[in-house]
């Protein structure tokens, strides 16, 4: 008598945030880019609201005070976001433990990869230029485990364990760097920089593997970086950063006239790469002489 296979088990990674994460409540399923709508998707991606308590109300017949109490802050709801590896299941129960208590970090860092495409294309259906991609340091919860299929997509689960993020030790010194430069800017002691806010912008596109967008961000970025940095009170100081930037503009105009034509060629990422990484150490170096 044939004796019938066990239920496949799919692994996760789950996160929870402390606001809604946007897309509708419900189960998505995910294709690579190049893949036809017939391929087998790679990933189901399963967002779930959790609702926020009610609010306590202050009681009536209080004694009258001078001022009025402090009221309690208001509640949020949690995003959830499940992010289910359906491409690779496990063939038992032995090797997806094996699989668990091994993951770590990096799984983790993968499953939110996931989700922020999903957050990306969010954004740009529903035309909302404040949606915003999610980090590691901002999850309240993050679990990796498996299980069956329907069982993880309703929130379920065989095993799985919560990744407690490690605390990162800050010299006192570098810890309180944003907050005294915080203090200036707020102060208008000094000013902010146009380039600090493209390269922000060109450094998402790039980490989320948006190439294309970050080649094209880049050169606006870099020109900017070049026009404000030269005319800079610290500009005496940054010549040799300068000198490297100007040396980088066909580089760089030439990746991001290949990205309107297409995905970027090695070549052209390195560049993309580098040239954002040299433009965001010119504005430390900034930030640091203004201090």
């Amino acid at each position: 008598m044939a004796v019938s296979a066990g239920p496949r088990l799919f692994r996760f990674a789950q996160v929870e945030y402390p606001w809604p994460l946007g897309p509708p409540d419900g189960r998505y399923l995910l294709r690579r880019p190049d893949d036809s709508e017939r391929a087998e998707p790679t990933h189901v991606l399963v967002f779930a609201t959790l609702a926020a308590p009610e609010r306590r109300r202050l009681l009536r017949g209080r004694p009258k005070r001078r001022a009025a109490p402090e009221p309690d802050p208001a509640p949020v709801p949690t995003g959830r976001a499940t992010v289910i590896d359906v491409g690779r299941p496990f063939p038992d129960e032995d090797e997806a433990g094996r699989w668990l208590a091994r993951a770590g970090e990096p799984d983790l860092e993968a499953g939110i990869a996931v989700l922020n495409s999903a957050l990306h294309a969010f954004r740009l259906v529903s035309a909302d230029p404040y949606l915003r991609p999610v980090g590691r340091r901002h999850a309240l919860v993050a679990r990796l485990g498996f299980g069956a299929g329907e069982q993880v997509a309703d929130g379920h689960w065989t095993q799985a364990r919560e990744l407690i993020a490690a605390s990162r030790r800050q010299r006192r010194a570098s810890a309180l760097q944003p907050q005294a430069r915080l203090a200036a800017v707020l102060g208008g002691r000094e000013p902010l920089l146009v380039s600090e806010e493209l390269a922000l912008r060109a450094r998402v596109d790039l980490d989320q593997g948006r190439e294309r967008e970050a080649a094209l961000q880049l050169q606006v970025a870099l020109d900017a970086a070049l026009a404000e940095l030269q005319l800079d009170p610290v500009a005496a100081t940054m010549s040799q950063r300068l000198d490297e930037l100007r040396a980088q503009r066909e580089a760089v105009a030439g990746a991001a006239q290949s990205a309107l034509a297409g995905p970027l060629e090695p070549p052209d990422r390195e560049t993309v790469a580098f040239t954002l990484g040299r433009i965001e150490a010119a504005l430390r170096a900034r930030a640091l002489a203004q201090a």
